[in-house]
């Protein structure tokens, strides 16, 4: 690029898996605005999310480093986000999104001007009691892309053509799948009500075997109408945008932070394993005037803070915007939970194929979950023993803090 772009804009969906859009060969027409971006923009069809789930993803999206870098062991963030990055650049930066987990109660407020996280820490306890009681009330567990787009729109006009760097990260892709009226019949004839559909999507998580073939359609069928409802208001808000005049002098970064299973192998939702399902995730990169052309060297979210550093002159390294080619190494991490705590498992991808691994923190065995040839075994134990020595090492902390309304919401969201 010739010059830096006016304004940075990242949108992100949570748990949209690449292979649920259209512009990525799926056979439905899931999503016919982002079909539209991808001609303007740069696309990138094996992009790779460092991570599994949203509290090691959205880190290491927002900040550019490996979650084990990124955030504590408590899931805290530990380093500075590409909000702060950008504040020192002179942009107002603001972020608008309803996920409990990288909500101000993580820190994840560090760095912006205005951080709208749909929740009311801080505020009046009686406003966040009355909010608690309404969403429980509505059967709401996450603010819905129309709000995000009002929201961040009336944030941006109120800067009065100040630079900014915008983060809108859409929820209604993650489950439970509850489509609003007009899109939940949309792919199936069934009507189920957003109860049902939690029920269903909770017993998913906690019992997959349970799940019928019928009932794994029906799954996907909400899952992928949730898709098209959220691609209909990224279009609505590009065309605000548009009508702004500000997209055309904006960089503009269209990703996922992870996708989502449907007991490809033997769970839903997005559990801590780094399978394809669960990681490969869509990346458009246009920038301003749009561009064109697509790229199938792997990249990763990671390149995503590098390539906004880059154009504003705060860094050197690899950016999406170059001229992208050949192969490259793209590396996931994941922390395991529960009986799994113990473990930390990681993968590797190239245009020639994948390797996964698992290390067992207590012992220091590092096993191999795959049969992948001896060359890509070895570059991702040297990459693995490069994690090891930058392993944080931090004590656990103590989640209780994080106030009953996120608690509220994580639950609904099938996290507890």
């Amino acid at each position: 690029m010739s010059e830096s772009p006016r304004n940075i804009i990242l949108l992100s969906a949570d748990a949209l898996r690449a292979d649920h859009l259209s512009y990525h060969g799926y056979h439905r027409d899931t999503s016919p605005v982002l079909d539209e971006l991808a001609e303007e923009s740069i696309t990138f069809t094996n992009a790779y999310s460092a991570s599994s789930h949203t509290r090691e993803a959205v880190p290491a999206l927002l900040t550019g480093e490996y979650p084990d870098v990124a955030i504590g062991s408590d899931y805290r963030l530990a380093t500075d986000t590409i909000a702060s990055t950008l504040s020192e650049e002179g942009f107002a930066t603001g972020g608008f999104h309803s996920n409990p987990y990288v909500s101000r109660a993580y820190g994840f407020d560090r760095g912006f001007d205005e951080f709208d996280d749909d929740l009311h820490l801080g505020q009046h306890k009686l406003i966040a009691l009355a909010q608690r009681a309404l969403d429980k009330l509505r059967n709401r567990h996450y603010a819905r892309a129309e709000e995000i787009n009002e929201r961040s729109l009336e944030w941006i006009d109120g800067l009065d053509g100040e630079r900014f760097f915008c983060w809108n990260h859409y929820m209604d892709t993650h489950g439970p799948y509850e489509p609003p009226r007009g899109h939940a019949t949309r792919y199936t004839d069934e009507r189920v009500s957003d109860s049902e559909a939690q029920s269903l999507y909770q017993r998913a998580i906690a019992d997959p075997e349970s799940i019928s073939e019928t009932e794994r359609q029906l799954l996907i069928d909400l899952y992928d109408a949730e898709i098209r409802y959220n691609d209909m208001r990224i279009g609505e808000f590009l065309d605000d945008l548009r009508e702004r005049d500000l997209l055309e002098d904006s960089l503009l970064i269209f990703t996922a932070d992870h996708g989502d299973a449907f007991d490809e192998h033997g769970y839903y939702e997005h559990p801590r394993y780094l399978h394809d399902e669960i990681t490969h995730v869509p990346l458009l990169v246009r920038p301003p005037g749009g561009a064109d052309g697509i790229v199938e060297t792997p990249v990763s979210t990671l390149d995503i803070v590098q390539t906004m550093e880059n154009v504003v002159g705060r860094g050197a390294g690899f950016s999406l915007l170059d001229n992208v080619e050949g192969d490259r190494r793209v590396f996931s991490q994941a922390r395991g939970e529960n009986d799994h705590a113990h473990l930390r498992r990681y993968a590797l991808r190239t245009l020639d194929g994948a390797c996964f691994c698992e290390r067992d923190q207590e012992t220091g065995a590092v096993e191999f979950t795959d049969t992948t040839d001896r060359s890509l075994r070895d570059e991702l134990e040297a990459h693995v023993e490069e994690r090891v020595a930058v392993e944080n090492g931090e004590s656990v902390g103590d989640d209780d803090d994080v106030g009953e309304e996120i608690e509220d919401r994580l639950q609904a969201l099938g996290y507890k």
